[in-house]
């Protein structure tokens, strides 16, 4: 093992300790408070949205109190959520609407949290796939649309409730038509019985959707291989009184859903 001398042993420490100095340095340390958001906005608009964060946070506490405090949460929110990071876009910005109740971006807080928690995929979880729509996608569809609802509720007027009302609309015909796809999965596998229950799921809960003429077919059919005639013969009277047009008695369910889901 080398053995140094007390001299090269100070100069190697000092050496070690400007390099840490160097590493830890704030280089917004001198910047005045439009500089940091003048930056921070550069990387938003450039894509880096990691880098963005650490320099809205640095602003937040540098101008405390003022309204450019308030921008930089909900300008970090956003890069939170374009990157990926869900959990604490919504953290963030239910920090903001506490702190902020009469804010006059509350309701852009709320067009967000709508946003970060919206799945424009939902629609896409095809019975081809045979993949279950995990309770997290379901809770999070179901608080974008609690989100969205507040929004149209208590801002009718926002610049953002037209694009929220499409995407509450998108939301009940996704998760009904979701309802429909596992219904039919368990018809085609023979559980009858499992079908009868998310047929009539997705007929109660989502009233006036595209999917209920499809969940009335599967119960047609599902009590029909029961051998339960009398409600096989009710559904039907049900979907022919509810969807007088319908072909699917005489054709059957399409091979794929129709994209009637996408507003944008």
């Amino acid at each position: 093992m080398p053995r140094f001398s007390p001299v090269v042993l100070t100069v190697l420490l000092a050496g070690a300790l400007a390099a840490c100095s160097s590493t830890n340095e704030d280089k917004t340390a001198g910047w005045s408070p439009d500089k940091i958001y003048s930056e921070a906005r550069d990387e938003l608009n450039g894509g880096a949205y990691d880098k963005a964060v650490p320099l809205l946070e640095k602003l937040e506490g540098r101008a405390a109190g003022t309204p450019l405090a308030q921008q930089a949460q909900l300008d970090k929110a956003y890069a939170q959520y374009r990157a990926g990071d869900k959990a604490q876009a919504v953290a963030t910005l239910d920090r903001f609407m506490k702190l902020h109740p009469a804010s006059p971006a509350y309701d852009y807080a709320l067009y967000l949290k709508g946003l970060v928690n919206f799945n424009d995929d939902l629609g896409l979880f095809s019975w081809v796939s045979r993949q279950d729509l995990s309770e997290r996608d379901q809770k999070a569809a179901k608080d974008s649309f609690e989100a969205f609802r507040e929004l149209v509720t208590r801002f009718p007027d926002s610049r953002y409730t037209p694009d929220a009302r499409q995407r509450m609309t998108y939301i009940v015909n996704s998760l009904a038509q979701y309802e429909v796809h596992v219904a039919r999965y368990y018809f085609q596998r023979g559980a009858y019985v499992a079908a009868v229950n998310r047929a009539q799921n997705a007929i109660a809960e989502y009233k006036d959707v595209p999917a209920t003429e499809q969940a009335l077919y599967i119960l047609v059919q599902s009590y029909d291989a029961l051998g339960m005639t009398q409600l096989r013969d009710d559904a039907r009277r049900v979907l022919l009184a509810s969807y007088p047009q319908t072909r699917l008695l005489e054709q059957g369910l399409p091979g794929k859903d129709n994209p009637w889901w996408k507003f944008w």
